[in-house]
């Protein structure tokens, strides 16, 4: 197995358990660029002392990930069966039911992995060339420990691009297009082929248990709905009306096959957020809980300006939508974006529209999306409740 060496002093974060290695802190050995990316390597530090065993991609900026302190680790089905278990073990404790985050990369010590679990169905992500040499192993390690009957990995990411990787998802035994779950005694409809990254967001649920009660009473606003797990969840709890906005017409689709199921219903418009709530500006409507959850608007540190006003703009909006004394649930799933930016940014756009702001709670991700501590890019879910009045 190749040696990959450190330079001096750079081996401190993996030995504080950080599992990242960039590209300007190896000593690249001859014909480094040719190297396949994904291989397999030891990792030593400056003194030739062994770290642990990872996988590199020469082409990289992250050039080596570490898989296991272990340098004479054999990386095959039985490593990964232990690393699921391990995995599963914790996510047994949390849930009643097999719905949940299953593995979260690194924090789960499988850099590069993402797998969500639908009960016997798995939706798989693998974003390093590493992970997917080893690919084979992985996939004998799932019909090991969970035996399931469909596997979709879903390779439509950018970062695929990045690491030289195909974006063309595959599908493994039978996965339907679509598959229920069960949140808070409610039916959703989660659309798997063609839906958002792995199918439901998981990482807002506990999230949507402590915050759904604010909606309690009144007409709620959804925006960047997805397949309605905001909406359903306040008419759950008590609101009058609830309308989802989303640009997918088959994500508000679900959303209506899921009211529908739950005997809800919900009213849905398809569009982008800002054009949407400029037109619901305009007819006079107003809320007295909206949601403001998009994607990642800050995917890079030099996109952070722009990502910034993006969050302004968009929680601007929402606060002209809402009623004298409403409440805005503001979300960011953007690593680069912290907390009390977040905070500024809804206070200052409170501030410009002549209205008070108080924050009232604040949530992260859940339990299944656990946070490595050597790995700050792994907290990177923000929800703040905030009252404008």
């Amino acid at each position: 197995m190749l040696n990959i060496q450190l330079k001096p002093r750079e081996d401190r974060r993996l030995r504080a358990g950080h599992l990242w290695v960039y590209s300007n802190e190896i000593v690249a050995p001859p014909n480094f660029a040719k190297l396949t990316p994904g291989t397999l390597c030891r990792v030593l530090d400056a003194r030739a002392k062994p770290l642990g065993t990872g996988y590199i991609n020469p082409h990289t900026l992250i050039c080596l990930r570490l898989l296991t302190g272990d340098i004479t680790a054999e990386i095959d089905a039985d490593w990964f069966a232990r690393r699921l278990n391990a995995a599963l073990a914790l996510r047994a404790r949390l849930y009643p039911t097999p719905h949940y985050r299953l593995v979260f990369g690194e924090a789960d010590g499988l850099p590069g992995l993402v797998i969500d679990r639908y009960d016997d169905v798995l939706a798989v992500q693998i974003t390093t060339a590493g992970m997917e040499l080893l690919k084979p192993a992985l996939l004998e390690a799932l019909k090991i420990v969970l035996k399931p009957r469909g596997i979709l990995i879903s390779n439509d990411l950018a970062m695929r691009e990045t690491e030289g990787l195909p974006q063309i998802d595959e599908v493994i035994g039978e996965v339907p297009d679509e598959i229920e779950i069960i949140e808070s005694g409610l039916h959703f409809r989660v659309p798997l082929a063609g839906g958002q990254k792995t199918g439901w967001f998981y990482d807002q649920r506990h999230n949507r248990d402590r915050f759904a009660a604010y909606a309690r009473g009144g007409r709620l606003l959804d925006v960047f709905s997805y397949a309605g797990g905001w909406a359903l969840r306040g008419l759950q709890a008590g609101a009058s009306a609830a309308i989802c906005l989303d640009s997918s017409a088959p994500a508000l689709a679900a959303a209506q096959a899921s009211a529908k199921a739950n005997d809800l219903t919900v009213e849905t418009r398809q569009g982008e957020a800002m054009d949407l709530l400029r037109e619901l500006k305009a007819e006079g409507q107003r809320f007295e809980t909206v949601v403001v959850d998009p994607p990642a608007l800050i995917k890079r540190k030099r996109d952070h300006e722009k990502g910034l006003e993006h969050y302004a703009a968009l929680n601007r909006a929402a606060m002209q939508v809402m009623s004298a004394d409403g409440i805005l649930i503001a979300c960011s799933c953007s690593h680069h974006l912290e907390p009390a930016e977040l905070q500024r940014v809804l206070l200052r756009e409170a501030r410009k529209l002549d209205r008070r702001l108080q924050i009232l709670e604040t949530g992260a991700q859940g339990a299944d999306h656990p946070v490595h501590p050597a790995i700050p890019e792994t907290r990177y879910l923000k929800a703040l409740v905030a009252r404008v009045f």
